[in-house]
């Protein structure tokens, strides 16, 4: 006979209390923590390409980027993510009164990997979406020249646009901004 063990449900305090203290990064699902798993060096390397392009060319603009360390709030599902790229427009708004939790981009980025590749196009991307500010989001994968971009337009409307070559360039439909994927995509080996 087998004996079924509940998951224990956690509170968001509870939640946030864990990870101030964690040596490991856990995003938080309705009650549930679950550990991030770790990154592969082209899925780093993609993130930190994005966001050094995107610094370098918008400075002096009014923008913050974030990579991965920084949580986002998502109140109408009670969860806590690290998305791989957030941006926001002036100054983010954080929930409560630390800085580690901000609940205003207007894009988010995720390079994807074999294990989250479908809950990145499929939940995550219909939590984030319930996000006021939230307009444009891009999935970058990493074992191929290939990114997805979706953008909210003026009618509510969530409008695809892909790119599948080298010298394809990105233009962010939120933020006047432009990156080729030969940017992107700079030192990563498909192999």
């Amino acid at each position: 006979m087998q004996i079924q063990t509940q998951k224990r449900q956690y509170t968001p305090e509870e939640y946030l209390q864990i990870e101030e203290k964690s040596e490991y990064k856990n995003e938080y699902l309705d009650g549930e923590i679950v550990p991030m798993a770790g990154g592969t060096t082209n899925h780093n390397e993609i993130s930190l390409n994005f966001c050094t392009n995107f610094k370098f060319r918008m400075r002096g603009k009014n923008y913050k980027i974030y990579m991965g360390d920084v949580k986002l709030s998502i109140p109408r599902y009670r969860i806590y993510a690290y998305p791989d790229v957030m941006i926001i427009p002036g100054e983010p708004i954080y929930e409560g009164t630390g800085t580690t939790t901000i609940t205003n981009p207007v894009i988010i980025a995720e390079v994807l990997s074999k294990s989250t590749e479908s809950y990145d196009k499929t939940s995550k991307f219909r939590y984030y979406r319930s996000l006021p500010t939230f307009k444009e989001y891009i999935m970058i994968d990493q074992y191929e020249y290939f990114v997805e971009q979706f953008y909210k337009n003026n009618d509510g409307q969530w409008v695809l646009t892909e790119y599948e070559t080298q010298d394809a360039v990105l233009s962010l439909q939120t933020i006047d901004f432009q990156i080729s994927l030969s940017d992107i995509y700079e030192g990563i080996n498909f192999e």
